[in-house]
């Protein structure tokens, strides 16, 4: 008994997904070619004087060393739990993120904490003027 070809298969040509445009966008103006570069110029740069990038970033993901080398040269961008894991290793990576997700007022974040640290550490140089010294300066 043969069971008839109605109903037992996917049609044969369907529609695809449309992709959002406007409010919600998921078509955030990255093609994949230009995100998969942006992440290997970012991996490149960051990694620039070491010679075993590819055994580096690799250890740090869990990835292939071939996807790896992919990864670099900008044939393939990581998926989103290399993506991370990245992130967490290189800053690079991180502001290349931060940049096509339109939030550079996060990178300035740690420029500022630094700067203050920076100021703290100066005026514990300089220490508080005296009073003698405060005096001369208004004379």
């Amino acid at each position: 008994m043969s069971f008839p070809k109605k109903g037992k298969s996917f049609p044969e040509g369907g529609k695809s997904f449309p992709k959002k445009s406007g409010d919600g966008s998921s078509d955030f103006g990255v093609d994949d070619h230009a995100f998969a570069m942006k992440i290997a110029s970012a991996l490149t740069s960051e990694l620039r004087d070491r010679n075993s990038r590819a055994k580096l970033v690799a250890g740090w993901t869990g990835a292939n060393e071939r996807t790896v080398k992919n990864w670099i040269l900008g044939r393939y961008a990581p998926c989103g739990r290399h993506l991370v894991v990245l992130a967490q290793h290189s800053d690079q990576v991180l502001k290349a993120i931060l940049s096509m997700a339109d939030r550079q007022d996060l990178l300035l974040a740690p420029k500022v904490e630094d700067l203050r640290r920076k100021v703290f550490e100066l005026a514990a140089i300089i220490g508080e003027p005296s009073r003698s010294s405060t005096r001369s300066h208004i004379l």
